[in-house]
């Protein structure tokens, strides 16, 4: 097995800061003069690094034994970097090893991306979250709702608005729902303004308000971004988010000088061992015709630590202001009712941020703390901000099913063994 690595005890910490560098983590200049996520020896910010060791060689084991075709992960605590780590073959055809410069898909984490762009309109003044829809979209005015005693559609009971899109109460179904399929609702090979027409054009499954369902809601809520800021999604993402933060390699597609660095995605076959694994009919080394807030973007590790970071700081990174601490706050609390609550899993709340919120830790099967917020994507990525520990995880791999044997847990489990104080 190839294992690329970087490794706080191999190198010194001048070298390690030059790596780093290579990374996109520690820019001095591109975001004002303080360094962002500096890397710094395990135990000056509380850890084991014996403990964090084991982290390495539990994602080699998984290599190992044909459950992932490799890894990366970053831990920062504190605003500093404890670990980077990459392990196993970005593509197993051609061995070529993972680097922490990976490229993963990293699907509904995008949604996270796409809710501070309309928190950043919000703060603005140029939208309201309690404003319908279709003061923006004007075919939401058309939308009905799913009547079971008719099977067709009625009015709803009232309008869907931008806060119901990214509490996900809009009534708006999942890309994989059966009705969403048979409709053609989503396809990488259509333009934004059409999903909209067809999300408008399928019945809601429920009154906006009355339920927690997951679906194409943020991407509809990109769409509400282009309409109120007059630029295209991905290009308001580059100039007000991505740009700022220096997430360089955040992009909706891997062009020439990005695919080599694409890894593949891979799933288990029944008797061990992995197999490619196509899941999107236009592959992502080609420019979609879809800019999709929903699942549409790539990311590495090193990009989206700053992104996570600038959340777990308050909506800032290295001079550059985001959001205000207090939009953040709002973002990453729970924002449903208890009656809607109930329809999530037990102890997990969602917040505007498009995150899942901690509100039960006993409830919870892994070491958390109330408060703690981030999500995951469907091909084996994840992240989670721990404000009480002052801690940020990024992990990234690319595998069906997306968390094999509980992966993500058996890991997040490790690092908070590994705090020491």
């Amino acid at each position: 097995m190839t294992r690329s690595a970087i490794s706080r005890r191999q190198l010194p910490a001048a070298w390690l800061a030059v790596v780093l560098l290579g990374a996109g983590l520690a820019v001095p200049g591109r975001l004002g003069a303080e360094q962002v996520l500096a890397p710094v020896q395990p135990s000056d910010i509380g850890f084991s690094p014996e403990r964090l060791d084991e982290v390495t060689r539990l994602m080699a084991e998984f290599v190992e034994e044909g459950k992932i075709s490799g890894a990366v992960g970053g831990i920062a605590r504190r605003g500093r970097l404890a670990y980077l780590e990459a392990v196993g073959y970005r593509e197993l055809e051609t061995r070529s090893p993972m680097t922490v410069n990976s490229l993963f898909r990293i699907y509904s984490m995008t949604r996270a991306v796409t809710s501070v762009a309309v928190m950043i309109l919000v703060e603005e003044g140029r939208l309201d979250l309690d404003d319908p829809v279709s003061h923006y979209l004007p075919a939401f005015a058309d939308v009905g709702v799913l009547d079971p005693a008719t099977g067709g559609p009625r009015p709803p009971s009232r309008a869907v608005t931008v806060r119901d899109l990214l509490l996900f109460t809009s009534g708006v179904n999942s890309r994989s729902s059966a009705p969403y399929r048979e409709a053609g609702v989503r396809s990488r090979s259509i333009p934004l303004s059409q999903l909209v027409q067809n999300v408008v054009d399928v019945p809601l499954m429920e009154d906006p308000g009355t339920r927690y369902r997951y679906g194409v809601a943020t991407t509809v809520a990109g769409a509400v971004v282009e309409a109120v800021s007059g630029q295209r999604f991905d290009r308001f993402l580059r100039e007000r988010v991505l740009g700022p933060l220096g997430m360089t390699d955040t992009v909706f597609w891997a062009d020439p000088e990005r695919a080599g660095r694409l890894a593949a995605v891979y799933r288990q076959i029944e008797g061990g061992g992995l197999e490619p694994y196509r899941i999107e009919a236009v592959p992502f080394t080609e420019e979609p015709a879809l800019i999709e807030g929903g699942v549409g973007l790539l990311s590495t590790v090193p990009d989206f630590m700053r992104f996570a970071q600038m959340l777990a700081n308050g909506g800032e990174l290295g001079g550059a202001r985001i959001l205000e601490p207090e939009t953040v706050a709002e973002m990453t609390a729970n924002g449903l009712s208890d009656e809607i609550l109930a329809t999530r899993r037990g102890g997990m709340g969602w917040g505007l941020g498009n995150v899942s919120v901690v509100l039960d830790p006993g409830s919870v099967a892994y070491p958390s703390s109330a408060g703690e917020f981030g999500w995951d994507g469907s091909a084996g990525t994840i992240f989670w901000i721990n404000p009480e520990e002052e801690l940020v995880i990024v992990l990234m791999w690319q595998s069906s099913p997306a968390n094999p044997e509980s992966l993500r847990q058996q890991i997040k489990t490790l690092i908070h063994e590994a705090i020491r104080d």
